[in-house]
């Protein structure tokens, strides 16, 4: 990603990018050396954007009922469940994708949690 110019010489200066408006700056004035500028032409292709490495695009989930959205679309979007979800709700999760055959990229339960469920 594009860094602020000068961000690494000050600590007053933020990483997150802003346009050069100085009148004498070298670096909006784009001389020989200087870091490059943001433009249009470093985006991302409209047909891959937004795209995981498994052809999939990512849709976040808070509850099982949001896992119907998906029931059309579960070969082009997977889902991703929210990191504040607990291990009650994302099982419930778990258990609505398994049935409309929506693939999960972070389930996050582990046979340790499997196992501790079958004990309660």
């Amino acid at each position: 990603h594009f860094k602020r110019f000068q961000s690494d010489n000050f600590m007053r200066v933020g990483e997150s990018w802003r346009a050069p408006r100085g009148i004498d700056g070298r670096f909006r004035r784009r001389f020989k050396g200087t870091p490059a500028h943001v433009k249009i032409g470093y985006g991302t292709d409209k047909k891959t954007k937004h795209l995981l490495p498994n052809g999939f695009l990512k849709y976040r989930v808070f509850n099982a009922a949001d896992v119907e959205m998906l029931m059309m679309n579960n070969r082009t979007h997977c889902v991703e469940i929210a990191s504040t979800v607990a291990l009650a709700k994302r099982r419930d999760i778990l258990q609505r994708c398994l049935e409309l055959n929506v693939r999960v990229i972070n389930p996050g339960v582990t046979r340790y949690d499997e196992e501790e469920g079958a004990e309660e």
